[in-house]
Protein backbone atom coordinates (compact mmCIF):
# COMPACT_ATOMS: atom_id res chain seq x y z
CA UNK A 1 0.00 0.00 0.00
CA UNK A 2 1.56 3.57 -0.73
CA UNK A 3 2.16 5.89 1.92
CA UNK A 4 1.97 9.24 1.03
CA UNK A 5 4.31 11.40 2.86
CA UNK A 6 4.71 14.74 1.01
CA UNK A 7 2.72 16.24 -1.83
CA UNK A 8 3.13 19.73 -2.72
CA UNK A 9 3.16 22.68 -5.42
CA UNK A 10 6.11 25.25 -5.58
CA UNK A 11 5.98 28.25 -8.15
CA UNK A 12 9.46 29.70 -8.97
CA UNK A 13 9.65 32.53 -11.49
CA UNK A 14 11.49 32.05 -14.31
CA UNK A 15 14.61 33.39 -13.41
CA UNK A 16 17.94 31.04 -13.37
CA UNK A 17 18.94 32.78 -10.90
CA UNK A 18 16.26 30.82 -8.77
CA UNK A 19 17.22 27.04 -9.51
CA UNK A 20 19.40 26.73 -6.15
CA UNK A 21 16.10 27.10 -4.84
CA UNK A 22 15.05 23.34 -6.42
CA UNK A 23 18.63 22.11 -5.07
CA UNK A 24 17.78 22.50 -1.54
CA UNK A 25 13.88 21.74 -1.94
CA UNK A 26 15.49 18.54 -2.96
CA UNK A 27 18.07 18.63 -0.50
CA UNK A 28 15.28 18.37 2.43
CA UNK A 29 14.03 15.96 0.67
CA UNK A 30 16.37 13.60 0.39
CA UNK A 31 17.27 14.37 4.04
CA UNK A 32 13.92 14.05 5.54
CA UNK A 33 12.87 10.75 3.56
CA UNK A 34 16.22 9.11 3.18
CA UNK A 35 17.12 9.13 -0.39
CA UNK A 36 20.00 6.54 -1.48
CA UNK A 37 22.46 8.33 -2.79
CA UNK A 38 21.85 6.79 -6.47
CA UNK A 39 18.17 8.01 -6.50
CA UNK A 40 19.31 11.84 -5.08
CA UNK A 41 21.65 12.21 -7.89
CA UNK A 42 19.50 11.12 -10.59
CA UNK A 43 16.72 13.45 -9.37
CA UNK A 44 18.58 16.19 -8.56
CA UNK A 45 20.02 16.31 -12.03
CA UNK A 46 17.17 15.32 -13.95
CA UNK A 47 14.68 17.77 -11.84
CA UNK A 48 17.17 20.79 -12.27
CA UNK A 49 17.53 20.24 -16.18
CA UNK A 50 13.85 19.97 -16.56
CA UNK A 51 13.21 23.29 -14.10
CA UNK A 52 16.51 24.42 -16.58
CA UNK A 53 14.10 23.86 -19.69
CA UNK A 54 10.60 24.89 -18.67
CA UNK A 55 12.38 28.48 -17.41
CA UNK A 56 15.08 28.94 -20.90
CA UNK A 57 12.81 27.18 -23.79
CA UNK A 58 9.68 27.14 -22.03
CA UNK A 59 8.85 30.69 -20.30
CA UNK A 60 11.93 32.12 -22.39
CA UNK A 61 13.15 33.63 -19.20
CA UNK A 62 10.60 35.75 -18.76
CA UNK A 63 10.03 36.57 -14.76
CA UNK A 64 6.74 37.39 -15.08
CA UNK A 65 6.27 34.18 -15.81
CA UNK A 66 6.16 30.97 -13.31
CA UNK A 67 6.91 27.08 -13.41
CA UNK A 68 5.03 25.22 -11.28
CA UNK A 69 6.60 22.14 -10.02
CA UNK A 70 4.43 19.47 -7.95
CA UNK A 71 5.73 16.92 -6.44
CA UNK A 72 4.34 13.61 -4.41
CA UNK A 73 6.72 11.54 -2.85
CA UNK A 74 5.66 7.71 -1.27
CA UNK A 75 7.24 5.35 0.52
CA UNK A 76 8.09 3.50 -3.09
CA UNK A 77 8.03 6.29 -5.02
CA UNK A 78 9.36 10.33 -6.27
CA UNK A 79 7.47 12.14 -8.99
CA UNK A 80 7.58 15.37 -9.88
CA UNK A 81 5.64 17.44 -12.25
CA UNK A 82 6.97 20.32 -13.93
CA UNK A 83 4.93 22.78 -15.76
CA UNK A 84 5.76 25.98 -17.95
CA UNK A 85 3.66 28.58 -19.71
CA UNK A 86 5.12 28.56 -23.00
CA UNK A 87 3.84 27.88 -26.52
CA UNK A 88 4.83 23.88 -26.07
CA UNK A 89 6.99 21.60 -28.29
CA UNK A 90 7.01 18.25 -29.65
CA UNK A 91 9.79 16.18 -27.39
CA UNK A 92 9.69 13.61 -30.19
CA UNK A 93 11.13 16.70 -32.64
CA UNK A 94 14.12 17.30 -30.63
CA UNK A 95 17.39 15.61 -32.50
CA UNK A 96 19.60 12.59 -30.83
CA UNK A 97 22.58 14.29 -29.37
CA UNK A 98 24.24 10.93 -30.03
CA UNK A 99 23.87 11.49 -33.67
CA UNK A 100 27.36 11.83 -35.34
CA UNK A 101 26.35 15.63 -36.35
CA UNK A 102 25.15 16.58 -32.87
CA UNK A 103 27.64 15.41 -30.81
CA UNK A 104 29.70 18.89 -31.01
CA UNK A 105 26.68 21.06 -29.79
CA UNK A 106 26.64 23.23 -26.80
CA UNK A 107 23.03 22.27 -25.76
CA UNK A 108 20.31 19.56 -26.71
CA UNK A 109 21.15 16.84 -24.32
CA UNK A 110 18.74 17.84 -21.57
CA UNK A 111 15.87 16.17 -22.42
CA UNK A 112 18.12 12.57 -23.27
CA UNK A 113 19.89 13.23 -20.00
CA UNK A 114 16.22 13.30 -18.36
CA UNK A 115 15.10 10.13 -20.35
CA UNK A 116 17.59 7.86 -19.08
CA UNK A 117 18.22 9.25 -15.32
CA UNK A 118 13.93 8.78 -14.31
CA UNK A 119 12.28 5.54 -14.21
CA UNK A 120 9.47 7.28 -15.94
CA UNK A 121 9.28 10.23 -18.16
CA UNK A 122 6.11 11.41 -19.83
CA UNK A 123 5.22 14.83 -21.61
CA UNK A 124 1.90 16.42 -21.76
CA UNK A 125 0.17 19.42 -22.40
CA UNK A 126 1.16 20.08 -25.86
CA UNK A 127 4.92 19.53 -24.13
CA UNK A 128 4.63 21.89 -21.95
CA UNK A 129 3.92 19.71 -19.08
CA UNK A 130 6.84 16.80 -18.08
CA UNK A 131 6.32 14.15 -15.32
CA UNK A 132 9.37 12.61 -13.69
CA UNK A 133 9.52 9.27 -11.79
CA UNK A 134 11.95 8.09 -9.48
CA UNK A 135 11.20 4.63 -8.25
CA UNK A 136 12.78 4.18 -4.18
CA UNK A 137 12.63 0.51 -4.01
Amino acid sequence: MKTILIDDTIFLPSDISKIGEVEKLIDSQASVCNFNDEVYGKLLLAVIEAVNNAIIHGNASDSTKNVEIHYTITNDKVVYVISDFGNGFDPNSVPDPTAIENLEKDCGRGIFLMRHLADSLEYSNCGKTVSLSFNLL
